[in-house]
């Protein structure tokens, strides 16, 4: 069980991680944690992953990587990587997956803070909910993540991968792909999942 546990926390880690990159430039102390990574030799994905992380992370400029962001994220009108679910699901910003996940929110018990301005399709806002669910039943993580993440994350990630501007963010994107594989191989060794998101997750909205 203490494994277990230990591995969810993890997982929680990971996602909130994915998170603070996607939400906003890094700061100067994520930097200085990723450049400081304990990252074993190993031929994996996530090793890897997290290998080119710490050498991006290390090799990187603060100002390079706040004109990074912004050229890649937001730009004029637009930016070359899109950071919404609906739009790589439908072609378009606040349509019908984004009315989805409100409405699977609202029946986990997820509450929107006032403070939080990006729709809640935004990949951030996702990895911050998969965190959040990794205390709860591995069907209802699996649910979620198959109906809001796994249709869409690798387009995302490949999106920011093959982007003009991007620099720093083709390590944060080879983690969130390394890492959504992994989830999705891991979910597909339990019983596959039929569960329909139900009232029945605590209401988890003071979780920091």
């Amino acid at each position: 069980m203490e494994n277990f546990n230990e591995q969810q926390s993890l997982r929680s880690d990971i996602y909130l991680l994915i998170a603070a990159l996607f939400r906003q430039a890094p700061s100067a102390a994520l930097i200085d944690f990723l450049s400081t990574l304990d990252v074993e030799a190993s031929e994996s994905a996530m090793q890897k992953a997290w290998f080119g992380l710490k050498e991006a992370a290390q090799n990187s400029d603060r100002e390079a990587l706040e004109d990074e962001y912004q050229n890649l994220f937001i730009g004029i009108g637009r930016g070359e990587a899109v950071l919404f679910g609906s739009w790589h699901m439908t072609g378009s910003l606040m349509e019908k997956p984004l009315a989805d996940i409100r409405h699977d929110l609202e029946r986990l018990g997820f509450e929107r803070e006032a403070q939080v301005k990006e729709p809640e399709d935004h990949i951030s806002a996702l990895c911050e909910v998969m965190a959040m669910l990794t205390e709860e039943d591995a069907e209802i993580q699996q649910a979620f993540f198959n109906k809001h993440l796994a249709t869409w994350y690798d387009a995302f990630a490949q999106q920011v991968e093959t982007a003009k501007s991007a620099d720093f963010y083709r390590s944060a994107a080879a983690l969130l792909l390394a890492f959504g594989t992994l989830e999705q191989v891991q979910f597909s060794k339990n019983t596959k999942s039929k569960t329909h998101l139900k009232i029945d997750v605590k209401n988890v909205t003071e979780y920091e």
